[in-house]
């Protein structure tokens, strides 16, 4: 099952886009309701691996199942 990147908690690090080996995580357009940059996962991509689990810093902002109403596409 993939990953979902929580858009509204997620503050444009990087660190999963730059870490994933499939290259499923996108930068999402404009500013999420932070005020960040943000990241989303390509569902259809993932390979449930974890890395981008394991490299983000920020608390809460990927969690390990499929959360598509956490994750918007556009802010």
């Amino acid at each position: 099952m993939p990953h979902t990147i929580v858009t509204d908690v997620c503050e444009g690090v990087a660190d999963c886009e730059t870490a994933c080996p499939v290259a499923c995580i996108h930068p999402g357009p404009g500013k999420n309701v932070k005020g960040t940059d943000w990241y989303w996962i390509d569902f259809a991509t993932c390979i449930d691996c974890g890395i981008c689990l394991q490299v983000c810093p920020v608390e809460n902002a990927i969690l390990a199942e499929e959360r598509p109403e956490l994750q918007k596409i556009t802010a």
